[in-house]
């Protein structure tokens, strides 16, 4: 779960009504204007559809439920210690050793990556191949944030539509001062909605996808580099050595402090 996601989109909500009760504005014109909701919300699908196939329109609840849920990726800890395990009965067993675990790999690129090596395939071609599959899986992802780029770019103009539209009902009530006052008040909420979405939803999204995209390629890009060390023949230390560059100063400590602690407990066993 993308608790970051949850909690930005709590504060957002409470930011903006708790602002307007301070400022003296009433909460009710955000319920009692369908109107604001239907011009920024679907007008901003429109847009979309418009300037999307299908085909990309069609993942937009798949990425919504990423920034929100997040995906089920291993940690960098875990790709290590694993590759680790693996170098270990390559060396050991030799490399076919390693066919009894693909079936336990649910990752599905590290899955075909482990097959392709244990099929004999060339390192070049391997790490063409994967190489290949990491761009198109980026340039994927690009088209995904590109949509809640774009949402958040159509969403504040359509505010200022709406804006607009409001401004035209109020003028047809000049003669009655309090509905006068009532409508340019309901004018201004597509206006509000229009920023809110634009700012505080689709490009925040949109920033998360591209975030959460990186710590995909990263964790994919250690893969690689896993595989073809473990067709090399490159030893456990030095696996761990090469995958640990791939680690934040704050990961290698709390590493250290695992491995230190695990050492620990070892010893008071023995």
């Amino acid at each position: 779960m993308e608790k970051s996601t949850i909690i930005g989109l709590v504060l957002g909500v409470l930011s903006v009504c708790v602002g307007m009760v301070m400022k003296g504005a009433d909460l009710i014109n955000l319920v009692n204007n369908p109107a604001a909701y239907m011009i920024i919300f679907v007008g901003t699908a429109a847009s979309l559809f418009i300037g999307f196939p299908m085909s990309e329109i069609g993942r937009f609840p798949k990425l919504l439920k990423i920034a929100v849920v997040g995906q089920k990726l291993p940690q960098k800890s875990q790709i290590i210690s694993m590759f680790m395990e693996w170098a270990t009965i390559t060396r050991r067993e030799g490399l076919l050793a390693l066919e009894s675990k693909v079936d336990e790999i649910e990752d599905m690129f590290l899955r075909n990556g482990m097959r392709m090596i244990i099929d004999g395939n060339d390192q070049d071609f391997v790490h063409d191949v994967l190489m290949e599959e990491l761009s198109a899986t980026e340039e994927r992802h690009k088209t995904g944030a590109l949509i809640f780029s774009q949402a958040g770019t159509y969403a504040p103009t359509l505010g200022v539509l709406g804006a607009v539209i409001g401004l035209i009902a109020a003028l047809g009530n000049l003669t009655d001062i309090e509905k006068l006052g009532h409508s340019i008040a309901a004018a201004f909420i597509a206006t509000l909605l229009g920023i809110f979405s634009g700012y505080v939803l689709w490009h925040p999204i949109a920033n998360k996808l591209k975030r959460l995209s990186k710590q995909e390629i990263l964790l994919r890009t250690m893969m690689v580099e896993g595989l073809l060390s473990i067709q090399s023949g490159v030893s456990t230390i030095a696996i761990h050595q090469k995958l640990s560059v791939y680690l934040t100063p704050t990961e290698r400590l709390a590493e250290q402090k695992g491995e230190a602690a695990g050492a620990q407990k070892a010893a008071q066993t023995a």
